[in-house]
């Protein structure tokens, strides 16, 4: 039993989701998930603003296999902090079936960047999620993405809709492959052709650096499961607009979510729902996380 209690209004993660209906293509990669702890092994950082339950390696090679999934990649979050020793530990026990986007400081040592590396790190997060993390002055974000440049890596950026304006100029001036968290967050109540949308659409659109995850449905929909109808839309642009630069993850364990606890397996069919051909459903789950996470 963890020594780390979750929070108590916060959900559990779905200990027997569904059996997908749609059956994944050979290859199909979750590319947003994550692991915690188990907090009495990986401690959780004393500075977290969420404590989450446990969810071990263990838990989600067993969710990917149940899914259909072959490869994973495990993004760091907040509830770690720049500690990785749970993402790192996840990685060296996968086989190579998984890689890796950390979160590091300002003072990451050169040494410490390559045993990430060599561990399947492929990136870093930057979160500008100001209720999950406090916020990190950009010149040292700026200084980050500038050393992890030459090692091929890419940054993840995790941001609200609304918060685009402002961020927008630094986020164009990132020197790497810039990875978009869940479409940016947008407002599904708002029209898709909003501006607000457009604004995202135009910063994909204008700069081919940047690709987008299509992922969390149950973060963003007003309508709710089974099928995020209201999703849809958003993530089906992103898919047909730009099917070269778009990913697609579970986000398991699904942490923060206060409403309900999605079914993992519905949400593969919800991969069907947004990449409506088998030519853009390859695209979304094996090529494009391919060519960005295991090109080495």
């Amino acid at each position: 039993m963890s020594k780390f209690q979750m929070d108590a209004n916060w959900l559990c993660w779905q200990a027997n989701p569904s059996k997908p209906t749609f059956k994944l293509p050979p290859g199909a990669v979750d590319a947003h998930c994550h692991v915690f702890g188990p907090g009495d092994v990986f401690p959780f950082a004393p500075e977290r603003k969420y404590t989450p339950c446990d969810a071990s390696k263990e838990q989600l090679w067993a969710l990917r296999d149940f899914l259909g999934f072959e490869r994973n990649v495990i993004v760091q979050a907040t509830c770690h902090g720049a500690d990785n020793r749970a993402l790192v530990d996840a990685l060296r026990h996968s086989n190579g079936r998984a890689r890796g986007v950390a979160t590091v400081k300002a003072d990451v040592s050169d040494v410490e960047l390559q045993e990430l590396d060599a561990a399947g790190v492929r990136g870093v997060r930057f979160n500008f999620v100001k209720r999950l993390v406090d916020t990190t002055p950009p010149d040292v974000l700026m200084s980050i993405a500038k050393r992890i440049a030459p090692l091929g890596w890419h940054v993840v950026i995790y941001f609200e809709a609304q918060d685009l304006p402002e961020l927008y100029d630094f986020f164009t001036a990132l020197p790497t492959t810039v990875v978009v968290d869940h479409m940016g967050r947008p407002d599904v109540g708002k029209p898709v052709d909003g501006p607000e949308f457009s604004l995202f659409v135009q910063l994909m659109r204008e700069h081919e650096n940047f690709w987008s995850k299509v992922s969390c449905p149950e973060r963003l929909s007003k309508v709710g499961p089974p099928f995020y109808e209201d999703v849809v839309p958003f993530a089906r642009k992103l898919v047909e607009t730009f099917p070269d630069r778009v990913l697609f993850g579970t986000d398991w364990p699904h942490p923060n979510m206060k409403s309900h606890m999605p079914d993992d397996g519905l949400l593969v069919d919800y991969a069907a729902r947004i990449a409506t051909t088998p030519e853009l459903q390859r695209k979304l789950l094996v090529e494009n996380p391919e060519r960005l996470y295991w090109a080495r």
